[in-house]
């Protein structure tokens, strides 16, 4: 018999968040279920030790770069549920969050299509609660610090669907629950992206179909933002970027060089305040953050793609 959930994680070799968030989902969850964990450039000894402390699980090794799309992809084919819970491995249940989805979804009109949770920092403070439509001017506008970026509840002023159950627009790619059929109808996460921003392209083309996106702000996930990614950050942010770029630019040329222009100048005006205080500091994280500034530059107007971005930083 089929799984009622697909849970798919990708995990880049930290089995220190992974572990905690396979307790979490045992803990926590009382459907059918499967765990499916793309073991992303996992150290080999590491990894024989997590397939025997979670035996229940289903390994899936990814030795090759690769992004989020690929990864999640990888494991997205294989899964046998009637829903699919995309899962951040720095993520963790402290409630029966699979089991409440899965009973909203029931609730919910046929055109749902994908619901989440309400994400939180570890300190309890609101990461996303649903996301409004994300917009190019939106993007530039934070490039230049004139736009939060920070927490975001959709559900402000509005009425909900039932209980507390809202629609929204965007999701965030740490958390949400999705039919699969819909799922594999829109082709899986979209490649062309390496990192960022696939949560965002994934309800965007949902939406595009007239299938709907909810969030349920009674319902909680804990995520520790940006745990898996900051040690990669100088690799990760000009790959984003770039992805970025191309989504808001729709295959327009002129919208791309229009909008890569601001975000270049943004770019460019904290790559020289941070170079200048490079000058009076030896702190490594100022380093970083300078160099990152400078791989964005040199992303931003490029024939390459987010992966080829990413791999090119990466290696360095």
């Amino acid at each position: 018999m089929s799984p009622r959930v697909s849970v798919v994680i990708v995990c880049m070799n930290r089995p220190d968040n992974l572990c905690p968030c396979l307790e979490s989902i045992e803990r926590h969850t009382t459907l059918s279920h499967e765990v499916l964990v793309v073991a992303y450039l996992f150290d080999k000894a590491e990894l024989v030790k997590v397939k025997s402390a979670f035996p229940h699980v289903s390994f899936i090794e990814s030795d090759q770069i690769r992004g989020f799309s690929e990864n999640n992809n990888l494991a997205l084919r294989q899964a046998k549920g009637e829903y699919v819970l995309c899962l951040n491995d720095d993520t963790l249940l402290t409630e029966a969050m699979i089991d409440k989805l899965v009973a909203d979804f029931e609730k919910l009109p046929s055109d749902a299509a994908i619901l989440s949770p309400a994400i939180r920092f570890a300190d309890g403070r609101l990461q996303t609660c649903g996301r409004p439509v994300q917009t190019a001017c939106r993007y530039v506008l934070e490039r230049y610090h004139l736009c939060s970026n920070k927490s975001a509840d959709d559900t402000v002023g509005k009425l909900p669907y039932v209980d507390a159950i809202y629609q929204t627009s965007d999701i965030n790619g740490a958390c949400f629950m999705i039919r699969r059929p819909v799922f594999e109808e829109l082709g899986w996460f979209d490649e062309r992206y390496f990192f960022i921003p696939e949560d965002i392209a994934l309800s965007t083309a949902a939406r595009a179909r007239n299938y709907a996106v909810y969030v349920d702000a009674g319902v909680n996930v804990t995520h520790f933002h940006h745990q898996s990614a900051r040690r990669i950050v100088s690799a990760t942010k000009p790959a984003g970027m770039r992805g970025f770029l191309m989504f808001y630019a729709r295959g327009s040329a002129f919208r791309y060089a229009v909008l890569g222009v601001f975000v270049w100048l943004a770019e460019w005006l904290k790559y020289l305040f941070c170079a200048f205080r490079c000058l009076f500091s030896k702190e490594q994280a100022l380093h970083i953050r300078k160099q990152t500034y400078a791989h964005c530059l040199c992303s931003i107007f490029t024939r390459k793609s987010p992966k080829e971005i990413f791999i090119k930083y990466y290696a360095r």
